[in-house]
C-alpha cells in the first residue's frame, strides 16, 4: 500500500520504518525543516510541507494514498489532517494519533478518523494487560467503539482450560483471533486446546464484552480474581474490583 504519514518525529519515523519493512510504500510529510531527516528512513519519500494546507497535500498526491496516518504531537493538527484526507482526498483509511486523553472524544468519523490510537489509553491498557490474570482487558478500539481488541489471560480456574476452542460458545459479534502462549503466537483452530496462562485475544463489540468474559472465565470470575489478588497498598485500585459481574 501507499501510506502517507503526517509528522516525521520519533513516532512518525518509527511507524514509517515498520511499514517499509512490511513492504509498503511510505511518504513522510513534515513542516519543520529541523525535523526533516531523510537519512533516518532513507527508503521513505520525504516532503517538506504543511500537512494542514490543502495545496501541499495536493502536490503530495494524497488522493493516491491508501492510508493516511496523522502522527504529529499536536492533536489539532492531527484532526485537521484527518478531515482533509477523508473529505478532500477520499482516502480509504485514516489513522490518527491522540496525544491528550481529554481530546479522545473528538477523534471520530465526523473528523474523518477511522481509527484513533490514544497513547495514554494504550499505555494504561498495556499495564493492565501485563498484570491482569482472570479479567478482560480492552487493548484497543476500532472504528469509534464499534469493535474492540480485548485480551483475557486464562487462570487455572477458567472453565475451558484443557478443552478445545470449539467448546467455547462465544456470543455473536465476538471472535477469537489469536492465542499467545509463552513466546508463541498461535492461530486458533477448532481442535486447539486451551491452557492455563494462555492469553486469548478477541475482537468483539463493546456490547458483548461482558458476555465474552462470562463465557471464558465463568460468571463468578470477578469474585475469584478478587479473592486471589494480594492486598494492595492504600489508594491502589484493583481493576477486578471495578469490573461489574
Amino acid at each position: 500500500m501507499r501510506i502517507a504519514i503526517a509528522g516525521a518525529g520519533n513516532v512518525g519515523r518509527s511507524i514509517a520504518q515498520e511499514l517499509i519493512e512490511n513492504g509498503h510504500q511510505v511518504m513522510l510529510i513534515e513542516r519543520d525543516a529541523a525535523t526533516l531527516r531523510p537519512e533516518r528512513v532513507p527508503q521513505a519519500e520525504w516532503i517538506l510541507a504543511d500537512a494542514c494546507e490543502l495545496s501541499s497535500l495536493q502536490e503530495a498526491d494524497l488522493s493516491g494514498c491508501d492510508v493516511v496516518v496523522a502522527a504529529t504531537g499536536d492533536d489539532k493538527v492531527n484532526l485537521v489532517v484527518s478531515l482533509l484526507a477523508k473529505t478532500e482526498f477520499a482516502v480509504n483509511r485514516v489513522v490518527a494519533r491522540v496525544n491528550r486523553a481529554e481530546n479522545e472524544w473528538l477523534f471520530t468519523e465526523q473528523w474523518g478518523v477511522d481509527v484513533s490510537v490514544s497513547k495514554p489509553r494504550l499505555m494504561a491498557a498495556l499495564v493492565e494487560e501485563a498484570v491482569s490474570v482472570g479479567d478482560l482487558v480492552r487493548l484497543m478500539t476500532f472504528r469509534q467503539s464499534e469493535a474492540n481488541l480485548v485480551e483475557i489471560t486464562l487462570p487455572e480456574t477458567a472453565p475451558f482450560v484443557g478443552r478445545p476452542v470449539r467448546d467455547v460458545p462465544l456470543p455473536p459479534d465476538a471472535a477469537l483471533v489469536a492465542i499467545l502462549r509463552g513466546k508463541r503466537v498461535l492461530v486458533p483452530t477448532p481442535d486447539a486446546p486451551l491452557e492455563s496462562g494462555d492469553e486469548l485475544v478477541f475482537v468483539c463489540t463493546a456490547a458483548v464484552e461482558e458476555a465474552v468474559r462470562i463465557v471464558v472465565l465463568g460468571a463468578d470470575s470477578v469474585e475469584k480474581t478478587r479473592a486471589s489478588t494480594p492486598p494492595r497498598a492504600a489508594g491502589a485500585g484493583s481493576r477486578a474490583a471495578r469490573t461489574k459481574p
